[in-house]
């Protein structure tokens, strides 16, 4: 792979199909969380219940699960990437500062997650429950993967694909609370609360153990970006498409890490029910599709012209930044609807329909572009080490 001719995108800098896919599943990851915040009146349990959940609440919760795992994937992309820069030519350099950089930016992103992600969501300072989600659970993978990313390529991939195929296997293992290991298996496997010493508790919103197969994946995809495009499109191609085959053979054997799907009177509850992938911790069945159609959206995009990636590229080239910037705008947005028009939902305020979910968050994605469009030459103009890190 590595004695192909590199594409003209993977010499000159940035890719623009990447960071035009890390764009897109961040504005599906807004549309899911003004959701949260804005439609509380009909909030879904996870997995969702097929029977209580409107359709078009339930796919647009189904297009939001594309997000976690693409965006990490892209994570171990990316740390290749910066590793083959950094190392220049050197194997063992590149793995060097691909694992520093991993180390260190996994744990900013886990005291991210305690301190202003936290109050993003709670607006406490002293909350009764912290909830470790997906910022904490990129940054433990990547942290896991600073480790990883001393073996073999080869290697990397056949754990990534063992663990994001196989961790299904351990779903019957269960440790429950006060049981000697129930800490660190419930951050590992089975979400559950943790007891923290000063009378709080956390919770292990995304298990890890997936997300580490994940981040490893896409680590060991990395030489395919620096090949040619045609090589490129082949491989991304047939991963695509082998994910999504392997997904219908496992969903139609209907047991395998899910709960079984059924037929319905409704073609559309039907399908509904076969759809209804388990994302805490994320089934395989879940990252076949998502990484699958993945995959294969990095083959659109990459035949898109950059100018028309450009808007895409200016939030997936900030993903950070846009991330805690958009979480605050939504949470003042709220308190602001709450004090000019008064809550509607006890003391909230909530939209009327899955359609003005969408609205909102196109309306609120504008102002967070120009602020993303703004921050990008900024932190690269910046002699700040921490810069580099959001």
């Amino acid at each position: 792979m590595l004695s192909t001719a590199p594409s003209p995108a993977a010499s000159s800098g940035r890719i623009a199909a990447i960071d035009a896919l890390r764009g897109l599943v961040m504005l599906l990851m807004m549309v899911d969380h003004v959701r949260e915040f804005f439609f509380i009146h009909a909030q879904v349990s996870d997995p969702m219940d097929v029977q209580a959940t409107q359709p078009s609440l339930f796919f647009t919760r189904l297009a939001a699960h594309l997000c976690a795992p693409v965006f990490v994937a892209l994570t171990g992309l990316a740390a290749w990437l910066y590793g083959r820069k950094q190392g220049d030519g050197d194997p063992r350099a590149a793995a060097r500062a691909a694992s520093g950089f991993l180390f260190k930016r996994g744990l900013f992103l886990v005291f991210l997650e305690l301190t202003f992600v936290s109050f993003a969501w709670t607006f406490d300072l002293t909350p009764r429950t912290y909830y470790l989600q997906v910022i904490w659970a990129i940054g433990l993978s990547m942290i896991a993967l600073a480790a990883l990313v001393h073996l073999p390529r080869a290697a990397i991939a056949v754990v990534g694909l063992a663990v994001v195929l196989g961790h299904n296997l351990l779903d019957p293992i269960a440790i429950a609370q006060g049981q000697p290991g129930h800490a660190i298996w419930a951050i590992l496997h089975d979400r559950g609360f943790i007891d923290l010493p000063w009378g709080a508790r956390a919770r292990t919103s995304y298990p890890l153990l997936p997300w580490i197969g994940v981040a490893a994946l896409g680590y060991a995809i990395g030489p395919w970006f620096v090949a040619t495009w045609r090589d490129r499109r082949n491989r991304l191609l047939l991963t695509g498409l082998a994910s999504l085959t392997l997904l219908l053979l496992l969903r139609n054997l209907n047991g395998y890490g899910e709960a079984p799907w059924v037929h319905d009177a409704s073609p559309i509850r039907t399908a509904m029910s076969w759809l209804n992938f388990t994302k805490y911790p994320p089934s395989a069945d879940f990252l076949l599709l998502t990484l699958g159609l993945g995959a294969l959206l990095l083959v659109v995009l990459e035949k898109v012209p950059s100018r028309l990636l450009a808007p895409l590229a200016v939030l997936g080239s900030a993903p950070l930044f846009f991330y805690l910037i958009h979480l605050y705008a939504l949470h003042l947005l709220q308190l602001a609807a709450v004090a000019a028009l008064g809550p509607n939902q006890g003391e909230v305020w909530s939209l009327p329909g899955v359609w003005a979910i969408w609205l909102t968050a196109g309306v609120v994605a504008i102002p967070c572009w120009y602020a993303c469009r703004w921050f990008g030459p900024v932190k690269r103009a910046s002699r700040q080490p921490w810069m580099k890190y959001l």
